[in-house]
């Protein structure tokens, strides 16, 4: 037992010579790192405040920035500790490999979410149409963009649908025309209609002036003609302004003695 005892100890004891000092220099470089980490995060948060990044795209940076940084430091103790870095290099690269597969979904969400930050085709607060769906977007994450439709209901898309389909943006030119089509008999006359219309675009305050409206015929048919009008409105709000500004011209229409088809 003392044979024993005493081989331990001396095993034990050529143990902490061999890497006594590596583990204690592991340890003092690992405060040491971990001190410069959080120096080099602050200076690069600093840095992306400074030159105006997305500020959807900040965090996804900052996290992957210390990351990075964890991962040299880790790497530069396994080099200082001694240990081989072969069989590790080959568990990630296989771990790799069988995440990109199981996760190539998600990927290509992320790429498209980076893209969508990055290109701007639109923003929050724009109102799209995309995916069947109409509304204004609240929210662009890294892996899906959050739309709140007109009927109130939150509906999240993942971002590769968005990079990959149409997208409709009604609200990054500021402007949109309303286009409105109107049936009258021949018996009422189109140049009368048309100066109502023009008093009433005149008078709603939600109506631009610049482009100037457009009214003319659209089509005859056998029991009268249609008028289409074209007046430009504020994108946002567009569908509100519209109700309000077909409200007002029937009653304005209803106010000259015109009736409408269908009217008694």
């Amino acid at each position: 037992m003392d044979t024993l005892a005493h081989k331990f100890t001396g095993r034990a004891y050529d143990w902490i010579l061999t890497y006594g000092p590596k583990i204690i220099f592991a340890l003092i470089a690992f405060f040491i790192g971990q001190w410069l980490i959080r120096m080099l995060n602050r200076w690069f948060k600093k840095i992306i405040s400074n030159h105006r990044f997305d500020v959807t795209l900040r965090p996804f940076l900052q996290n992957l920035f210390a990351i990075i940084l964890q991962a040299l430091l880790i790497v530069a103790l396994m080099q200082v500790l001694g240990i081989q870095m072969t069989i590790f290099a080959a568990l990630i690269g296989a771990l790799g490999v069988a995440a990109g597969l199981a996760l190539s979904g998600t990927f290509q969400n992320f790429a498209s979410g980076v893209l969508i930050i990055l290109l701007k085709p639109f923003r929050v607060g724009d109102t799209v149409n995309t995916q069947e769906q109409e509304g204004t977007v609240t929210a662009i994450r890294l892996f899906y963009t959050v739309i709140l439709t007109f009927n109130n209901t939150t509906v999240i898309v993942p971002n590769s649908k968005l990079s990959n389909e149409i997208i409709f943006n009604l609200s990054k030119e500021g402007k949109r025309r309303m286009d409105i089509e109107i049936k009258f008999n021949y018996g009422i006359d189109f140049e009368k209609m048309k100066n109502i219309v023009l008093t009433t675009i005149a008078s709603f305050d939600r109506c631009l002036k610049d482009p100037p409206p457009r009214i003319g015929l659209q089509k005859f048919d056998a029991d009268g003609y249609t008028m289409v009008i074209n007046v430009w409105t504020k994108a946002h709000g567009f569908q509100d302004t519209r109700l309000a500004f077909q409200e007002q011209l029937l009653k304005d229409i209803k106010g000259a003695g015109i009736k409408l088809p269908g009217m008694t």
